[in-house]
């Protein structure tokens, strides 16, 4: 049975966009990460959960949900070896999601995005899809056979990034520059902006993690 949860961190978020996609989804979970707060009451929205050190949210938006009795809150010191948006992650993944949408997790700091990409590794470890989504891209990490439909994706591109070193027998089917077991590195820029010329498109691989992303500028 599907499980599908919403994260939404503290990250730049275009409302609109984000509004009208998670509008469209059905969350059983939804969980709002620090800051990720914000977006929530801008919104509307009713979080299930509000998570993480409470540093960077507005003190006011915090009271304002915490004074809601069917919100649960669980309040972390700031000194800790984990993000507020991995905590995040870990506790949806102990609550039985299947699905991660993850909203916040791209913007201005480098070193969080990259950080919160170490994170779709996570969802790898446990089974669970996670798609890290902003205006302009729609993210995950791969390990084996991933397919997507052309009346499904997300924007006109679509690139493979090698992670954590090189990845084997990659082979594309339904592209325009297809590949047939081709390597990997992380020093080339093959898998950059390709895009779907059949209904479905296929990516395989034998070894490996690939970055798989869907944009549009």
């Amino acid at each position: 049975m599907k499980k599908r949860v919403l994260v939404v961190s503290g990250g730049y978020i275009d409302d609109v966009f984000a509004g009208n996609y998670i509008n469209n989804r059905k969350y059983e979970i939804r969980i709002a990460c620090d800051r990720g707060m914000e977006f929530y009451k801008r919104a509307g929205l009713q979080p299930d959960l509000i998570l993480g050190d409470f540093d960077s949210a507005d003190p006011k938006v915090l009271q304002y949900f915490q004074a809601m009795e069917e919100i649960s809150c669980r309040q972390f010191p700031p000194e800790k070896d984990w993000t507020d948006t991995e905590l995040a992650v870990m506790h949806a993944i102990e609550l039985g999601a299947t699905e991660i949408d993850l909203f916040g997790a791209t913007g201005s700091r480098l070193d969080h995005v990259l950080g919160n990409l170490s994170i779709l590794g996570l969802g790898l470890q446990a089974g669970v899809e996670i798609c890290m989504i902003d205006a302009h891209n729609r993210i995950r990490l791969i390990d084996r056979e991933h397919r997507i439909k052309k009346d499904e994706q997300f924007g006109s591109f679509v690139s493979l990034i090698p992670y954590m070193g090189a990845v084997a027998g990659v082979t594309l089917r339904g592209f325009q520059y297809p590949l047939e077991h081709a390597a990997m590195d992380g020093f080339h820029s093959l898998g950059i902006s390709n895009e779907i010329v059949e209904d479905e498109a296929m990516i395989t691989l034998e070894q490996g993690l690939l970055l798989v992303i869907e944009s549009k500028d």
